[in-house]
């Protein structure tokens, strides 16, 4: 026996025991296919777990309701131009976005530290220093809180704040900028 005729006769043994294994039972067509007239739809029973969905063949559509068309959904279009620019409180890379930023005293060479840029909300949490160091020229920008040893500055809007910080007998000045 040849390869090929060996292949043909596996086909055909495949192909006879799958539709040996169908089976001769009635089965009732999908709700989007026509009933077919040469088999019978069983009766649904009372033991039947799901009944068919409203609008199929074997159920008439509920008195006062119409058939619905499946119809596509209408394409969507994007109105305007998009934006290219980032919403004030998105981090760039030269401004970061409306974060929390912890600055330790004890850890951090503050003189290295000049200028920081954030986003609306962006709180400067400045740790290890005693109540009433931490000045702001800007109040009208800021809302500071202290308590046990730190200074939580928020920035509540735009602008540019200088911090100054107290440290070894000598004020250090952060520019803030706040977008």
């Amino acid at each position: 026996m040849s390869p090929t005729s060996l292949r043909r006769v596996v086909v055909v043994l495949a192909a006879t025991v799958g539709v040996a294994a169908c089976g001769a039972d009635a089965v009732s067509p999908l709700p989007v296919q026509p009933p077919d007239p040469t088999r019978s739809t069983p009766a649904p029973s009372a033991t039947s777990p799901i009944p068919p969905p409203a609008g199929s063949p074997s159920r008439p559509p509920p008195s006062g309701a119409r058939p619905s068309a499946a119809a596509p959904p209408a394409p969507t279009r994007t109105r305007g131009t998009p934006r290219t620019t980032p919403p004030p409180t998105d981090a760039t890379p030269a401004c970061q976005g409306a974060v929390r930023y912890d600055l330790p005293l004890a850890e951090t060479e503050i003189e290295l530290l000049t200028s920081l840029c954030f986003g609306t909300g962006a709180v400067l949490r400045i740790q290890g220093i005693g109540p009433g160091l931490v000045t702001v020229d800007r109040p009208d920008l800021v809302s500071q809180q202290y308590e046990a040893g730190v200074v939580d500055i928020r920035f509540v809007r735009t602008g540019t704040v200088a911090v100054t910080i107290p440290k070894e007998g000598r004020e250090h000045t952060i520019t803030v900028v706040v977008r």
